[in-house]
């Protein structure tokens, strides 16, 4: 699937759970300091850095990804939000040495964590970069969102997702770690811990519509060559008929963390 599908997924993402991004944000708010140096992990598309931009007057925000294309997309975002002056964009692999970022007052990671090749090298990386009394806040998916609970089609999005669980675990993704436990060790102290259970019930916007068909369709192409041709078949068609479908819902729990250096 192309850059711009998982782009607009990223972007579908914060539209849609918008009350859950809004308390998150505003968590890393009160607990910030004043005019704070922002360094974004794995940036994205931008949603965090653009709402840290505006949750946090006076800040800067160091955004690092290791795509060009989410950097330029970031980056068209932040200038038509009028918020380019504040945003910086630095295109690296967080897996290799980093670049010489400190020392900054937060390091944020929303749902970038379980992509690093050594979470605990990333960790000293980020306790490095930090300024003594500095913020970590990482935040994790403990499961994708789910649309079709309570349907017909319920067996066959579970199938999928657990396909995707075994690609994941083949590929090396840290899904479940004990980030608490890691953060501590890396050195933090202080750890709080949150848990969001989203759930949305049908009917849906518009916009959660299309986060099914790009979030399911992105998971058809995943399992191109790991599902049944029936299954495949039978997501084909999910996907297809889904913005006649008035039964979608969003499921999904995820969980952050907040450390001081």
């Amino acid at each position: 699937m192309s850059h711009d599908h998982l782009i607009e997924m990223l972007d579908l993402d914060a539209e849609v759970l918008h009350d859950y991004h809004h308390d998150l944000i505003a968590w890393v708010g009160r607990e910030a300091a004043d005019r704070p140096r922002v360094l974004d992990l794995g940036a994205g598309s931008g949603t965090g850095a653009l709402a840290l931009a505006r949750e946090l007057p006076g800040s800067r925000i160091t955004a690092v990804d290791v795509s060009p294309e989410m950097l330029a997309h970031l980056r068209s975002r932040a200038d038509a939000a009028g918020l380019g002056d504040r945003v910086d964009v630095v295109e690296a692999d967080l897996d290799q040495p980093w670049p010489d970022f400190g020392p900054v007052d937060v390091v944020w990671a929303a749902s970038s964590m379980h992509h690093m090749a050594d979470p605990g090298q990333a960790l000293a990386a980020a306790f490095g970069a930090l300024r003594p009394g500095g913020r970590l806040v990482i935040a994790e998916l403990d499961s994708f969102p789910r649309f079709l609970t309570g349907t017909p089609d319920e067996a066959l999005e579970d199938r999928g997702h657990a396909a995707m669980d075994r690609r994941r675990h083949d590929a090396g993704l840290h899904m479940h770690e004990n980030w608490g436990e890691r953060i501590t060790r890396a050195g933090f102290t202080e750890v709080t811990e949150r848990h969001f259970a989203i759930d949305l019930e049908a009917p849906l916007p518009a916009a959660a519509t299309r986060y099914a068909e790009v979030t399911l369709g992105r998971m058809r192409h995943g399992l191109a060559e790991s599902l049944p041709e029936t299954d495949l078949a039978a997501l084909d068609d999910v996907v297809a008929g889904l913005a006649e479908r008035d039964d979608l819902s969003v499921r999904t729990e995820r969980t952050a963390w907040l450390a001081y250096r």
